[in-house]
């Protein structure tokens, strides 16, 4: 198998006490410290002793179901504020929405955390899903699918902004002559556009970065075509080679259209493992973790993912015909996509797909040993499906140790991975080039002489 001229991209997507569903349930989750910070800071400082470029928190604006499922989570930028006092090199990164937020606040707490963490700051930019977000903020409805994309783009173009309003060297601190700052290298941003006004400038100097490292998370076409204006890492769900190569294929050949290099995007998919000393083993864990899952959660998921009520229908039955649920959804339309094609392409039951979906969210499920998995991630690796990947353990602490400590070693072993940091800022430990002033806007000038 032929070698790529790189090493492959690592994150630790953490959330709540394990991405399985029902994993807050097993004897081994540590759902009692979920609202304390030791647990993340353990789950962090595992991470950084992998090698792992980031840390990832994703962000829910609601909570719901509270009775059966585990709901509620920590403000991520305040949570990752806390960790980077624990770590030294792991990269920082967290979802804040566009949809429910302002530019100034976004702007400031990154560039913040980025000059706390002395570079290590990362914002992966979602517009949010539900109704039930737009309630908590006063609103009647989440606006609709693709507005919430023209107003993110607008949204980005704030936010930095308001980061190129300082230049690298505005401040002075001059004790001798009393000037703090260049007041020529501070401008005002005078931001005006249809969804988001802002003047400047940020009362935040340019951080360690330029810019925090933008990721985003959609895999809609408007998500791909804003991940390749905007973004320098995307999260992905992805079932098969085959079709994250044709994703990957699909986002890195827009990138010449904003003139950028195919490397100044990384793809990183979703992967949650499940491993065993022996492939038996494995599979014995996974039933344990599939049969915690009540079936009425998975009717419940379904019918409101699907946006048809199937609490008439039993699991044992493949899905019924449903009218487009890809249109009747305002959500998360790739992954509705995906778990259509998955059920359709597989045959799946309803109970068979519930479990699928439910015990990774979407995302690539693993089962099997450790050497097994490196197999996959290099093959998909050197086979351009992806540029690294987002680990998803099924249930934490566990679940990452697993990983760190059974998996990092033979990717290293195989020359796939770092063993020792060799940066110290997250930009460094993914290979992306520190923008300069006007970085983005240039990308945007690009895209219109283009055209």
């Amino acid at each position: 198998m032929g070698k790529r001229n790189e090493e492959l991209h690592l994150g630790a997507f953490i959330y709540y006490s394990g991405h399985h569903h029902a994993g807050w349930r097993h004897p081994a989750s540590g759902v009692e410290g979920m609202f304390d910070v030791k647990f993340y800071r353990e789950l962090a400082r595992t991470a950084e002793r992998g090698k792992l470029d980031m840390i990832f928190f994703a962000d829910l604006l609601y909570a719901v179901n509270v009775e059966q499922a585990v709901a509620g989570m920590l403000e991520p930028i305040v949570l990752l504020s806390a960790l980077s006092a624990a770590t030294e090199r792991i990269g920082l990164t967290a979802t804040v929405s566009t949809t429910y937020n302002e530019p100034f606040n976004v702007a400031r707490k990154f560039s913040t955390l980025d000059h706390i963490s002395g570079g290590r700051a990362g914002w992966n930019i979602v517009t949010s899903q539900l109704d039930l977000e737009a309630h908590n903020y006063g609103r009647e409805k989440h606006p609709e699918h693709g507005l919430r994309y023209e107003m993110a783009s607008e949204f980005v173009e704030a936010v930095t902004g308001l980061w190129d309003s300082w230049a690298d060297d505005a401040l002075v601190l001059n004790r001798q002559t009393g000037q703090f700052a260049d007041s020529s290298k501070v401008q005002s941003v005078d931001y005006d556009g249809k969804w988001y006004k802002t003047k400047g400038p940020l009362n935040v100097p340019r951080s360690p970065q330029g810019y925090p490292v933008l990721i985003q998370a959609g895999s809609s076409e408007p998500g791909k075509a804003f991940a390749a204006s905007t973004g320098e890492v995307i999260f992905t769900a992805q079932q098969s080679l085959e079709t994250a190569q044709a994703f990957y294929r699909s986002v890195k050949d827009q990138l010449a259209n904003y003139g950028r290099q195919r490397n100044s995007l990384k793809i990183m998919p979703g992967l949650s493992p499940v491993l065993g000393a022996t492939e038996e083993e494995a599979q014995r864990r996974y039933r344990e973790l599939q049969e915690l899952i009540p079936h009425e959660a998975i009717t419940a998921f379904l019918s409101a993912f699907l946006h048809f009520d199937l609490s008439g229908y039993s699991l044992e039955e493949q899905l019924p015909d449903i009218p487009d649920p890809v249109e009747a959804s305002n959500g998360m339309k790739s992954r509705v996509s995906l778990i259509m094609e998955l059920a359709r392409r597989e045959k799946l039951s309803m109970l068979e797909l519930g479990r699928r979906v439910l015990g990774a969210r979407g995302h690539l499920q693993f089962v099997g040993t450790p050497e097994q998995l490196a197999d996959l991630m290099e093959r998909w690796f050197e086979q351009y499906g992806c540029d690294g990947f987002n680990i998803m353990a099924p249930v934490l602490p566990g679940g990452l140790d697993d990983f760190v400590d059974q998996v990092v070693p033979i990717l290293q072993q195989r020359g796939l991975f770092r063993k020792e940091y060799t940066g110290h800022t997250l930009r460094e430990h993914l290979g992306l080039e520190r923008p300069g002033l006007g970085h983005f806007s240039k990308l945007k000038q690009n895209v219109s002489v283009s055209k």
